[in-house]
């Protein structure tokens, strides 16, 4: 598989300056690592990014997790390797992903779960971390950059 173009962060390189500080920005350390890793996963695999599937789920092998809890992460809701915590962000990261799924983007009972793992400042760096990984992904499927592939 090749790509359709020169990925649009070669083209215009003031934009992965600017996705590159706002991925570094949602990851202060005010949520752990591996739940920005766990997201990440999750929402490339919705929007069905290979390159960013690939890469968060060697990130998570890398990062000493479990192969469970990384096979796991698609099917989360069943899986018992996911804490009450991780399950509440990504819960969050499906809503955010899946605004036009449903006529409330991201339900109540979502948010407030969230909200009480997380408070404002880690529900900031969640909503930002689950934004940036949506653009990434967005520009990754449209021109179809395979995984494993560098820019």
């Amino acid at each position: 598989m090749q790509a359709r173009m020169t990925h649009p962060m070669m083209v215009l390189p003031d934009a992965m300056k600017a996705l590159l500080a706002l991925s570094k920005s949602a990851q202060p350390g005010a949520v752990p690592e591996t739940t920005h890793k766990l997201i990440h996963l999750r929402v490339s695999q919705i929007n069905g990014c290979s390159l960013c599937v690939d890469m968060h789920a060697r990130e998570l092998k890398d990062a000493g997790e479990k192969d469970e809890r990384i096979w796991g992460v698609g099917a989360w809701r069943e899986s018992p390797y996911f804490n009450d915590a991780e399950r509440a962000a990504l819960a969050l990261a499906e809503c955010v992903t899946r605004l036009a799924d449903r006529t409330d983007g991201v339900p109540d009972a979502v948010w407030d779960d969230a909200a009480d793992h997380y408070d404002e400042k880690e529900l900031s760096s969640l909503l930002v971390s689950i934004g940036a990984i949506n653009v990434w992904n967005r520009l990754n499927a449209a021109v179809r950059q395979p995984a494993g592939s560098a820019w």
